[in-house]
């Protein structure tokens, strides 16, 4: 059997790991992390692979002294900064932002408080990582054990957990607000002359990647699929095959409406009440959808030069497709996406209930990006909105609650602003369009100066005689994979160096590399020496 080649002998182990733990306790500046790393990985490089280099190595042990073990880096892995895809965000002072003091915070806190309850309850981390992650669960705890009744205690209560950040899209100092509501509709239970068109419930043939069919409402974006006996999934249908009657007769129908426009509007906003000929109410929530991307229809009109972009609101689009029959059902079937519907249990004084299973606060609940934020989320939107009439610019200064979701709500600073049930809020909710400045309240844990302070302080730097010993530098980076960097060491050390400053000079005259000391070479022993070793063994065998 042949011994340990020089890469691996116990000599070069031994060296390395004296080398390691040198680096180890003394690189103990911020700047020196590198090297620590560098030498143990070094070590990890010299590991024996036979078992008769560990042989050898084992043998040395009872030779030497046991050698103490490395010292651990000093750092803990502390979680990561704050960040949000596609965003670009600033710390802004509470006095800055404008119509803060002025806002109703206790109708904010109240809609808080209603999305904390599922947050506190919650055992499991998210199942998609987030900026925020947990963080919610501190104050939504301090705020479930308050009973705040006054707008000025509510806003001292956000100003003493959360930070304030203005935010916005990359390379965009504003972000962009629509509006929504619940349509309330004419409807029945059965098919009739007047009502025609169904209301479908989920059929269940549909498929969603990912998701488990027994959930009670399917995610809005992902694969979806048509099951065709156990295993071949192909595309669900989209709308235009489902209007011509795909998946009629399956008895997926809840009520019928008098129009498609009607059940467009419904789909677009994802609930609706539908009142009934006997004077009850049905009402009607988002369940899943075909999974075609939404086409705005509004947009089409747009591109088509039917309605000025300024004048586009859901009552011009209602108008339009009222007035040309033929036109609306070609434009309508542009939007191959389809929801289906599943009927809740609310009553009339209830709102419907968003994404995040709680119900939804007229004027501060708001539908945001959840693959970018975690609902409850707090946001201060500032912007002038046509509230009042089309040609208005209302000041709309609130903070507002991320409670729902939507698939055409994209971006750090995108959302979609409920504005409540029947024909006024729908007036209102449909003419918005417009820019918006955002600022997000983030949990104090996450402040990064309160992480800094649980940063330890880093250890004295290294003396001058240890910098010379052991430059910053990677020994693992510099080495070539072969393991022969006492060759390639020489041509490379004697190359003319690049021009520098003087203060870089004199940095990598005290910076120079030391190279490992070679491994003892592995030379056979003379007849001599093995004659002289033979008759030691032999006398101390005999005990002489």
């Amino acid at each position: 059997m042949s011994g340990p080649s020089p890469a691996t002998s116990p000599h070069a182990i031994r060296t390395g790991s004296w080398l390691a733990r040198e680096a180890l306790n003394n690189a103990r500046g911020a700047g020196w992390y590198a090297v620590a790393v560098g030498a143990t990985a070094a070590v990890l490089s010299l590991a024996p692979s036979s078992g008769f280099a560990g042989h050898r190595s084992h043998a040395s042990h009872h030779a030497r002294p046991h050698l103490p073990a490395a010292r651990p880096l000093p750092y803990p892995q502390l979680a990561s900064p704050l960040e949000i895809g596609g965003g670009q965000y600033a710390p802004v002072a509470w006095a800055d932002i404008l119509g803060w003091r002025e806002d109703d915070h206790l109708l904010a806190y109240k809609a808080f408080r209603i999305s904390c309850r599922p947050i506190v309850a919650e055992r499991k981390p998210p199942a998609e990582p987030k900026a925020l992650g947990t963080s919610l669960r501190d104050p939504c705890r301090a705020a479930r054990a308050l009973e705040i009744d006054t707008a000025a205690r509510a806003k001292t209560f956000f100003e003493e957990h959360f930070l304030a950040l203005r935010i916005s899209r990359l390379g965009e100092a504003e972000g962009f607000v629509t509006g929504y509501y619940e349509p309330i509709l004419d409807g029945s239970r059965t098919q009739t002359e007047i009502y025609t068109v169904p209301v479908y419930r989920r059929p269940s043939n549909l498929f969603v990647r990912g998701a488990r069919e027994s959930h009670a409402g399917l995610p809005n974006k992902g694969q979806v699929f048509r099951k065709i006996g156990r295993r071949k999934l192909v595309p669900y249908y989209d709308r235009a095959e489902i209007e011509d009657g795909a998946i009629a007769g399956r008895g997926l129908e809840i009520v019928w409406l008098k129009n498609q426009t009607d059940l467009l509007f419904t789909q677009i906003q994802g609930s609706a009440r539908v009142r009934l000929e006997d004077g009850s109410t049905v009402r009607i929530n988002y369940d899943a959808h075909n999974g075609f991307s939404y086409t705005p229809v509004g947009r089409i009109l747009i591109e088509r030069n039917i309605i000025p972009r300024d004048q586009m609101s859901m009552q011009k689009i209602r108008e339009w497709m009222q007035q040309n029959p033929d036109g609306a059902n070609e434009l309508r079937r542009q939007n191959r996406s389809y929801v289906f519907f599943r009927e809740v249990n609310l009553s009339a004084a209830e709102e419907p209930v968003g994404a995040q299973g709680v119900s939804l606060s007229p004027g501060r609940s708001i539908a945001v990006d959840k693959a970018l934020h975690v609902y409850g989320t707090p946001f201060f939107i500032e912007g002038e909105l046509p509230i009042e009439s089309e040609q208005s610019k209302t000041p709309f200064r609130r903070l507002m609650i991320a409670q729902d979701t939507g698939s055409a709500i994209v971006g750090p600073a995108r959302a979609d602003l409920y504005f409540g049930a029947g024909a006024e809020a729908g007036k209102i909710s449909g003419r918005f369009r417009h820019n918006a400045r955002f600022v997000m309240l983030v949990p104090n844990s996450l402040d990064p100066s309160a992480r800094g302070r649980k940063m330890p302080v880093p250890d004295p730097r290294p003396s001058e005689k240890i910098a010379k010993l052991f430059p910053q530098v990677d020994p693992l980076k510099d080495q070539p994979q072969d393991g022969t960097a006492a060759k390639s060491a020489a041509p490379a050390a004697a190359q003319p160096p690049a021009a520098v400053a003087p203060a870089a000079t004199a940095s990598a005259e005290i910076a120079k590399p030391v190279p490992l000391p070679e491994a003892r070479p592995n030379v056979a022993p003379s007849r001599e020496t093995r004659r002289h070793r033979d008759r030691h063994h032999r006398h101390h065998r005999h005990g002489r």
